[in-house]
């Protein structure tokens, strides 16, 4: 799959998490397959004020392309500034532009979802950002406002007539929110009319769903989103099952070690202080399911200091893999037996200042 002059090795694509999609969780997807990462939501008044924060969450590293960088905001001068200066700084390989997100800070800027409801403008903000960049310029949409109000087809054929290069497809409406099911079909008719990519989102929860997708919908890219929390095999086994092979689970050491690989990106990242922090919900996303994951889960997350969480995380796999050995079975995230965790095991390990008090 190709999106303009942006090759990728495959169709499968991470979506745009605000607050999840980072540089190192894009390591680790990049690591089981993914083929292209577009990074968190940036503001583009933000880039073009030059604010810190906000040219922060752009920052990625070597090996971290092909990467696009998604930015939202409603004014057509303001977007195109931005997309200009992610590609005169080299920031990302493409520019993706948010008509899609229904979360009510951004709705208010008028940004997000709430440019559905505006065709026009729409067709200003592409116009502008192409005029502005070389690089490939996507949108991100939604099937429409309200289940009244369904524009996506509408949406995709100005995208496609003002220059954009791919239109990514959520075929929810923006006040369903996250909730209910998509609507593959809005999908089909939007890549049915099109001749530019068409990438589909949307409840891809499984290796089977994303060959259901390409199947039902004809699109060209998979995009995963919450799928991928805690579970970044979702690629490698995407991959396998579009190409006709078996799933390969991860194993128990295979997951210790990805989790243990992750908090120590997260720190270099961000400093310990932070990047403990940041990572706790990874932790217990990848922990989620595993047996014992709820008492775990709960003194874990008021550990701190990456060597306390470190030999926190080694007790509780050590526990699972006794019990693994006693039971000789496989360990998976399917795993339904109740066990319990043995907290004092895993917690007395901890250093001076291990806990903290809540």
């Amino acid at each position: 799959m190709n999106i303009a002059t942006l090759e990728l090795s495959n169709n499968l694509i991470l979506a745009p998490l605000a607050g999840i999609s980072d540089l190192p969780f894009r390591t680790i997807a990049r690591r089981f397959g993914c083929g292209l990462c577009y990074s968190e939501m940036v503001s583009a008044d933000g880039i073009v004020r030059g604010q810190r924060k906000t040219l922060d969450i752009l920052r990625s590293g070597p090996g971290d392309r092909p990467l696009i960088a998604q930015i939202f905001g409603s004014d057509p001068g303001v977007l195109a500034a931005a997309a200009e200066i992610i590609e005169e700084r080299g920031l990302a390989d493409a520019v993706d532009i948010n008509m899609g997100c229904p979360v009510k800070p951004v709705i208010r800027r008028g940004a997000g979802a709430a440019l559905m409801r505006e065709p026009e403008r729409v067709r200003l903000i592409i116009r502008e950002a192409r005029r502005s960049v070389r690089i490939p310029l996507t949108v991100k949409i939604r099937s429409g406002w309200s289940p009244t109000e369904k524009n996506a087809l509408e949406i995709a054929r100005i995208a496609e007539g003002e220059g954009a290069d791919a239109v990514a497809v959520h075929p929810r409406t923006a006040s369903q929110g996250f909730s209910g099911r998509s609507d593959w079909s809005v999908i089909a008719e939007v890549k049915a009319a099109l001749k530019i990519p068409v990438i589909g989102n949307g409840d891809v929860e499984t290796p089977g769903d994303a060959s259901a997708l390409l199947g039902q919908t004809g699109c060209d890219g998979i995009m995963i989103g919450r799928a991928a929390l805690g579970n970044p095999w979702i690629f490698r086994n995407a991959l396998r099952h579009l190409a006709g092979e078996g799933i390969e689970l991860a194993n128990l050491e295979e997951k210790r070690r990805v989790i243990g690989e992750h908090l120590e990106m997260s720190v270099g990242r961000y400093g310990e202080v932070t990047g403990v922090k940041n990572f706790r919900k990874h932790l217990f996303w990848y922990t989620k399911g595993l047996r014992g994951s709820a008492a775990f889960r709960k003194g874990a997350g008021t550990v701190t200091g990456k060597g306390n969480v470190l030999a926190v995380i080694s007790a509780y796999f050590e526990t699972l893999a006794e019990v693994a050995a006693e039971e000789k079975m496989p360990l998976d995230f399917l795993g339904k037996l109740n066990i319990s965790f043995n907290q004092s095991k895993a917690f007395s390990r901890l250093g001076p200042g291990g806990t903290e008090e809540r």
